[in-house]
C-alpha cells in the first residue's frame, strides 16, 4: 500500500533537490536565424507559433559607461529622446500608431546598453519594423534643442521623484562613487547628475547620438508568430537603408578594482528601519567564477531555508529583511548583500552572523545539497527567460551583445551545472573579503526638537490651564 501524507511528499520533493536524471533531457532548444545587413545591423530571428504576438527588441551597445565625468546622463537621455518623433514620425505618432495596434512598448538604460522594445500582434510586425528603423536612422532630422530641452527637464524630474525624494532610492546615487575610483567608467549613476544634465548642450547631446547610435552598433531580435523568410525580406526593407554610420570603440574588459580596504559610510535618511548594503567586486558577467558567485548569493539568501534567512529572519529574528545578490556588468559586477533591523536591535548585530556565515563556507566548503538547490534555482531563471516572446528576444540580444552568441541558453545552463562546492567556497575566499569590502548604513533620521521647545512647553501648558477654567467656568 502506497503511504500518502503530506510529510512523505515533503521528503520526495527535498530529495528532487538533487539533479534527477542524467537520461532528463533539460537543454534548451531555441531556433534562430542570424544574419549582418551590409551598414552593419545584426539581426536574431526566432519563429515560434505559440501565439500570435511577435516580439522586437533593439539592443544598442551603449550604456552610462560610454559617457565621461562631467558629462552623464545622455544615454538614459536618449532613453526619452527615442519617443519624441523621428524624420518620418511625428512627435506623438509613436504612442499613437503602437496603441491601435494592440501594442506594448518600453525602454531601459543601463551601464552597458540601451534596450527597446515593442511586443505586438504579429500581423502589426511591419508598423514595429517600420517605427523601429526610422528611429535609427532619421532620429537626429527630427530633434531639435526645444525637444532636447523639454525631455531634460522630464529626466531631471524624474530624477528628482526617483531619487532625490525618495529615501529607499537616494543612496543608488552615491553607490557608484563610493564602489569604483574616479577613473572608472562606473562609477557615476546611470541617470546622471543634476549639474551635468543641467549643463548639457544641444550639441553635446546629438553629438553622443551620432557616435553611438549606428546600426553597426546595434543588435535587433525578433521572436514570435512569423515567417522567417518574410520577415527577413521586412528587415532588409526597412533597415537597409539605414546609414552606416560609424562604431564607436568598444569598452574593454578591465580587471576588477581591488578595494583600498573597509568602506564605510552612514546616510541620515527619513527611513523606518536601519538598513545596510554590504558590496565587493565580483567577476563581469558570464566570466570564469560568476556562475559560482551567483550560486554562494542562492546558498547564503536565496530561500527561506538559505542560510543567513534562516538565521536572520527566523532563528534570531534579528533581521526583518535579508537579500543577497549579484549587479552583473560587462566589465566587472558587484556582490552585495542588503538587510534591515528589526526593531530593538543592531544592524552590528546583524553584521556579526553575516560575517560569521561568510568566514564559515570560506573555510569549508557547502554541502552537496545546498549547491544543488541553489544551481536548481539559477537554472529556473534561465528558464523563466523562455516565457515570452518578449523575455526570449531580449536574452538573445543579451546574450549576443555579451558574449557574441545569440544562442547561448545551454552554455549558460552548463555553467551552473559545473558548479561544486569548492567552487562556492573559493568564491567567497577571494571576493568576499571580510578586510576589503563598502559597508552602507542607511539610519532613520533623528528629529530635533527646536530650539525654543522649553519656551512653547511651558506656553502650551498655560493655554492648557486656561482652557481648563473656561470650561469649568461655562458649566457654571
Amino acid at each position: 500500500m502506497k503511504i500518502r501524507s503530506l510529510f512523505s511528499g515533503l521528503a520526495l520533493a527535498v530529495g528532487l533537490a538533487a539533479p534527477v536524471s542524467a537520461e532528463i533531457n533539460d537543454s534548451v532548444n531555441v531556433k534562430i536565424t542570424e544574419f549582418d545587413l551590409p551598414n552593419g545591423l545584426h539581426v536574431i530571428l526566432s519563429e515560434d507559433h505559440t501565439v500570435p504576438r511577435a516580439a522586437v527588441d533593439i539592443y544598442y551597445k551603449v550604456g552610462s559607461a560610454n559617457e565621461s565625468r562631467g558629462r552623464t546622463g545622455f544615454a538614459h537621455l536618449f532613453e526619452h529622446l527615442m519617443f519624441c518623433g523621428s524624420g518620418h514620425v511625428p512627435k506623438g505618432q509613436f504612442d499613437k500608431l503602437t496603441g491601435e495596434a494592440g501594442a506594448f512598448f518600453n525602454a531601459a538604460t543601463s551601464f552597458d546598453r540601451t534596450e527597446y522594445y515593442i511586443d505586438l500582434p504579429s500581423r502589426n510586425l511591419p508598423l514595429a519594423l517600420y517605427l523601429e528603423s526610422d528611429r535609427m536612422g532619421y532620429l537626429r532630422e527630427n530633434m531639435r534643442p526645444n525637444i532636447v530641452d523639454e525631455q531634460r527637464d522630464v529626466v531631471k524630474n524624474e530624477l528628482r521623484q526617483r531619487y532625490l525624494n525618495s529615501p529607499d532610492s537616494m543612496i543608488y546615487l552615491e553607490i557608484p562613487s563610493i564602489v569604483y575610483p574616479d577613473a572608472h567608467p562606473y562609477s557615476w549613476p546611470v541617470i546622471g547628475s543634476m549639474e551635468d544634465l543641467t549643463a548639457a548642450s544641444y550639441g553635446d547631446v546629438t553629438d553622443f547620438y551620432e557616435k553611438h547610435y549606428a546600426p553597426g552598433n546595434a543588435s535587433l531580435a525578433i521572436v514570435g508568430d512569423f515567417d522567417t523568410d518574410s520577415v527577413k525580406k521586412m528587415v532588409e526593407y526597412w533597415f537597409s537603408d539605414v546609414p552606416p554610420g560609424r562604431i564607436p570603440p568598444q569598452l574593454s574588459s578591465a580587471e576588477t578594482p581591488e578595494l583600498p580596504g573597509v568602506i564605510k559610510k552612514t546616510f541620515n535618511y527619513k527611513v523606518n528601519a536601519p538598513r545596510r548594503r554590504i558590496m565587493w567586486h565580483s567577476p563581469a558577467a558570464f566570466q570564469d567564477g560568476s556562475a559560482a558567485c551567483q550560486v554562494l548569493a542562492k546558498i547564503l539568501c536565496g530561500s527561506i531555508y538559505s542560510r543567513l534567512t534562516r538565521r536572520l529572519t527566523h532563528d534570531a529574528q534579528l533581521a526583518s529583511e535579508i537579500h543577497a545578490n549579484i549587479e552583473e556588468k560587462n566589465l566587472t559586477s558587484v556582490f552585495y548583500i542588503d538587510y534591515k533591523a528589526r526593531p530593538e536591535h543592531t544592524l552590528d548585530e546583524i553584521q556579526t552572523i553575516v560575517d560569521e556565515e561568510i568566514a564559515r563556507i570560506s573555510q569549508e566548503p557547502p554541502a552537496q545539497k545546498e549547491v544543488d538547490l541553489a544551481v536548481n534555482g539559477m537554472m529556473q531563471d534561465v528558464y523563466d527567460r523562455l516565457e515570452s516572446n518578449l523575455n526570449v528576444a531580449s536574452t538573445l540580444n543579451r546574450y549576443y551583445c555579451t558574449v557574441g552568441e545569440a544562442d547561448y541558453f545551454n552554455q549558460d545552463l552548463e555553467r551552473y551545472r559545473r558548479v561544486t562546492p569548492q567552487d562556492v567556497s573559493a568564491c567567497a575566499k577571494r571576493f568576499l573579503l571580510p578586510d576589503k569590502r563598502v559597508e552602507i548604513s542607511i539610519l532613520p533620521e533623528v528629529r530635533k526638537a527646536p530650539q525654543n521647545a522649553p519656551e512653547m512647553k511651558t506656553a502650551a501648558k498655560a493655554d492648557l490651564k486656561t482652557d481648563t477654567k473656561t470650561v469649568k467656568e461655562s458649566k457654571k
